[in-house]
C-alpha cells in the first residue's frame, strides 16, 4: 500500500479517534471502514495517492488499525506463534527467533514507522526515550518485553520485542510434563523450596530462567508472605500473599529514578517470608546476600555458562557496591547463603529447554572459592541422583521430608501429584 496515502489515511483516523474516544473493537473498525470510504470519495476531487489495488474498505481497515495499533508492520510477526523475539537493527534489518533459532525477514521498515512503533508501544507503559536518556527497557501489556536504544549510541533505532511464549508453564509438574525435568528431580526442587532453601537459577540468555523461577516459585506454601523484585515485571506468580515490585527510570529532571538495589533493600521492611529477585545482574546481588543472610529464604536468577560459574559470577557481583566490601567476606557469605544453583541449558539445534544440573553449594570455603558438588547431573536424556547430599538436613527433617527417601525418589510420582 502507498506509504503517503497510509500516512494520510492515519491522521485521519487518529482525529476521529480524538473525537469519539473509547471506541470498542468493533466501533474502531467501523470508523476505520468510514475512515476509508471517505478517502476513496475525496480520491475522486482531489489529487491523493492512490490505495492498493482490488483492495476491500473493510481489508484496508484492518490493515490501518494494525498499524496504528503499536505493532505496525511488526504486528503479523507478533501474533505469529512460532516466533519467541523479533528485532530490528535497522530499516532493512529485520530478525525473529523460532524455536531457539534466528532467522532474517524479507522486509524494510521505514526509519519513521520504527520511531512511530516505539513511540505507541511506550505509551502504554508510561516510560520514555530521547537522545539525552537513549535506552529503554519496559513490558508491554501482553507480557512481552520491549528493550530499545537509539541514537547516538547506535547508528539506527534498534528494538528487541521478546515475546514470554517460554511462560507457558507455572509449576514443576508442567516442565516434567515438557521433557525439561525428570519427576525425581521435580520432587527434590518442589521440597527444596518449601522447606526453604535458597536457591539460584543460572543459565544462557534464553535458557527457561524466568521460566524455571516461576515454576519454582509455585512450591512456595501458601502460609508464606513473598515479595517480588524486578527491573520490569516478568513473573507471573499465583500466590495469595504476594508483593510485586519494578524498577523506576528517572523523570525528564533526572529525578525519581528507583534501582532494583533499593527494591531489595524495601523487602526487608515487608515481613517477607520470601523474597525474590528476577535477576542479579550488578550491586543488588550485595543486598540479596545481606537479605538471605538475615533469615529470609531467597530465589533469584544469574546469567552463566555453567552452574559453577554461577557461584563465581554471584562471588564477584556484590563487590561492584563498595570499595570497603571485601572478597573474603563476600565468599564466605555466598558459601553460608546459597544452598542450591539449578542450571538450564538450551540446545542450539532444536531450542529445546532443559535441566542440566542440579549444584548443591558446600558451607566450606576452599583457596580455589566456595566448595560445591552436583547433586543431580544429566547423563543424556536422564537427569539423576548423583549420591551426594546438600545441606539443610534439619530443615527436611523439620518438615517431615524423609531426605534419603527424598533423593532416592522413592514416592516421587504420588508426591507430585499430591502437590507435596
Amino acid at each position: 500500500m502507498n506509504n503517503r496515502a497510509i500516512s494520510i489515511l492515519e491522521e485521519d483516523l487518529k482525529e476521529r479517534i480524538q473525537a469519539e474516544p473509547a471506541l470498542d473493537p468493533p466501533s474502531l473498525f467501523r470508523v476505520a471502514k468510514e475512515v476509508v470510504q471517505r478517502y476513496r470519495e475525496r480520491s475522486l476531487l482531489e489529487n491523493l495517492p492512490p490505495l492498493e489495488d482490488g483492495g476491500s474498505d473493510g481489508a484496508i481497515a484492518g490493515e490501518l488499525i494494525k498499524r496504528m495499533s503499536g505493532y505496525g508492520a511488526l504486528a503479523d510477526l507478533i501474533e505469529d506463534p512460532t516466533v519467541e523475539e523479533v528485532w530490528v537493527n535497522d530499516p532493512s534489518s529485520v530478525f525473529v527467533s523460532r524455536s531457539g533459532s534466528h532467522e532474517r525477514v524479507p522486509m524494510r521498515i521505514g526509519a519513521k514507522e520504527i520511531r512511530d512503533v516505539v513511540e505507541r508501544m511506550l505509551g502504554f507503559t508510561g516510560k520514555r526515550i530521547d537522545r539525552s536518556s537513549p535506552f529503554v527497557d519496559a513490558r508491554l501489556p501482553d507480557g512481552s518485553r520491549l528493550h530499545v536504544v537509539i541514537p547516538p549510541v547506535t547508528q539506527h533505532w534498534t528494538l528487541n520485542i521478546r515475546k514470554f511464549t517460554g511462560i507457558r508453564v507455572n509449576d514443576l509438574d508442567e516442565l516434567v510434563a515438557k521433557g525439561s525435568l525428570t519427576s525425581h528431580a521435580a520432587h527434590f526442587l518442589s521440597s527444596s523450596v518449601r522447606v526453604g532453601l535458597n536457591v539460584v537459577v543460572a543459565g544462557a540468555v534464553g535458557a527457561g530462567k524466568t521460566t524455571m523461577l516461576n515454576c519454582l516459585a509455585s512450591a512456595i506454601p501458601a502460609t508464606e508472605r513473598v515479595v517480588t523484585c524486578e527491573e520490569v515485571f516478568e513473573l507471573d506468580i499465583d500466590h495469595p500473599d504476594l508483593v510485586g515490585m519494578q524498577c523506576k527510570a528517572a523523570n525528564f529532571e533526572g529525578e525519581g529514578e528507583i534501582s532494583l538495589r533499593q527494591l531489595v533493600k524495601e523487602t526487608l521492611r515487608m515481613r517477607p517470608d520470601r523474597i525474590i529477585v528476577g535477576e542479579v545482574r550488578g550491586a543488588e546481588a550485595f543486598d540479596m546476600l545481606i537479605a538471605m543472610n538475615a533469615g529470609c529464604a531467597a530465589m533469584t536468577s544469574v546469567h552463566a555458562n555453567t552452574a559453577r560459574e554461577a557461584i563465581r559470577k554471584l562471588t564477584a557481583l556484590p563487590l561492584l557496591a563498595g570499595e570497603n566490601i571485601s572478597r573474603d567476606f563476600i565468599t564466605s557469605t555466598v558459601a553460608a547463603c546459597i544452598d542450591l544453583v539449578v542450571f538450564c541449558r538450551r540446545e542450539r539445534r532444536t531450542g529445546r529447554r532443559f535441566v542440566e544440573e542440579i549444584l548443591g553449594i558446600g558451607e566450606q570455603v576452599a583457596p580455589d572459592g566456595v566448595t560445591a558438588s552436583p547433586i543431580f547431573r544429566r547423563d543424556g536424556d536422564r537427569l539423576g541422583w548423583t549420591g551426594e547430599y546438600p545441606r539443610g538436613a534439619e530443615r527436611f527433617e523439620q518438615a517431615g521430608v524423609d531426605l534419603l527417601e527424598l533423593l532416592r525418589g522413592e514416592g516421587a510420582s504420588l508426591a507430585m501429584a499430591t502437590g507435596a
